[in-house]
């Protein structure tokens, strides 16, 4: 018995010191986490939300507002329209992929971040077209979020070159490009003028949301694996350079949306993971959690968690909800009566009325 034992024993070392993991995790330092306090302290402001039921489809991670609609982005594919007066929903398009960030343009285009697909454009009448899906000779893996100036240029991110969304899926991808903290993220710009795709920034850890500033003077977009939103100059004397503008969040940053008044609204997925944290400076111990079974590796907690910023990175206002309700929130958007929220998992749609956000100066 005891031989068995032993053997069993060895078996069970060997498959965690040396069993194959498509990771390589990178040593680095993450910010001590104050966890929720100062600008975001905890509170359950989220609450009082209004659950939407989406039927057939689930975890509306983008949203976009076209006159009266909110169209959301769900993980089956389908663009659902709700129409914000009837309670209406339409099924409208799907595109085959992992739909993610989106946002109309001028010509009430609506453009598509989707993992699978990479970036693409749906006409009003619902004819789906390919714009980019590479970059200097590489094939963009993973377009997540994104937004457009008033140009008409394109700003996406391509959360990770090495962990693309054909990896088990978007969140699954997301868990090994985290784990393993290689800087596999960029921010990418597609000119229309002349289908042209280029590199703005790389080296970002999970490059996620993406949002331009009303006068297009900037673009913001999150590290989520860095806890950290960066701000990339557009026009000015800093054109071309970036600075992180936000650092040490309490959360994973995912999604960022323009709001009114110079606001732009965070969506934090989840809140710090303590092992992932503590274990950030110890990349063998991280591999070999990797060979745990799923469920024993670090992964998104419920928590709702959404906060408004100016584009200087000062916190106007922190909603959440301890208890997870409408949780993995992804981010914001703001229509004339309500704040919409989004998710990662959430089986539906999410909002509060600006009564209940309690934000000065808003119209």
């Amino acid at each position: 018995m005891l031989k068995k034992i032993l053997v069993a024993v060895a078996i069970l070392a060997v498959y965690l010191l040396l069993w194959p993991v498509p990771i390589e995790p990178v040593s680095w330092t993450a910010p001590l986490d104050k966890g929720f306090t100062g600008d975001f302290e905890q509170n359950k402001k989220l609450a009082a939300i209004e659950i939407i039921t989406l039927p057939d489809t689930h975890g509306p991670e983008g949203l976009a507002l076209l006159g009266n609609e909110v169209y959301a982005a769900t993980r089956e594919g389908w663009i659902v329209r709700y129409n914000q007066q009837t309670g209406g929903q339409i099924k409208w398009v799907n595109t085959q992929g992992s739909p993610l960030g989106i946002v109309f343009d001028a010509e009430n285009n609506l453009l598509v971040a989707d993992a699978y697909k990479g970036l693409l454009k749906v006409s009003p009448t619902g004819e789906i077209s390919l714009l980019t899906r590479t970059v200097d000779g590489t094939d963009i893996d993973y377009a997540d979020d994104l937004d457009v100036t008033a140009d008409g240029k394109i700003y996406f991110s391509d959360a990770s070159t090495k962990f693309g969304a054909h990896m088990g899926g978007t969140y699954a991808a997301s868990l090994l490009d985290t784990m393993e903290h290689g800087g596999h993220g960029r921010l990418l710009v597609y000119d229309p003028v002349d289908q042209s795709t280029k590199i703005l920034m790389e080296g970002l850890n999970f490059a996620n949301g993406v949002a331009t500033d009303a006068g297009s003077q900037f673009i913001l977009v999150n590290e989520t694996g860095s806890y950290r939103i960066h701000k990339y100059w557009l026009q000015g004397d800093k054109a071309g350079q970036s600075e992180v503008l936000i650092d040490n969040l309490p959360g994973f940053p995912d999604n960022i949306v323009r709001g009114r008044d110079g606001r732009f609204w965070v969506g934090l997925v989840s809140p710090r993971s303590k092992p992932l944290d503590d274990l950030s400076r110890s990349p063998f111990i991280r591999k070999v959690f990797q060979r745990f079974p799923p469920f024993m590796r670090p992964q998104a907690v419920p928590y709702s968690h959404v906060f408004a910023m100016t584009g200087e990175g000062e916190v106007l206002t922190s909603l959440q909800d301890p208890n997870g309700e409408h949780h993995t929130n992804t981010g914001a958007l703001e229509t004339d009566d309500w704040l919409y929220i989004s998710s990662l998992h959430a089986d539906n749609l999410a909002r509060i009325s600006w009564q209940d956000v309690g934000l000065e100066g808003v119209e």
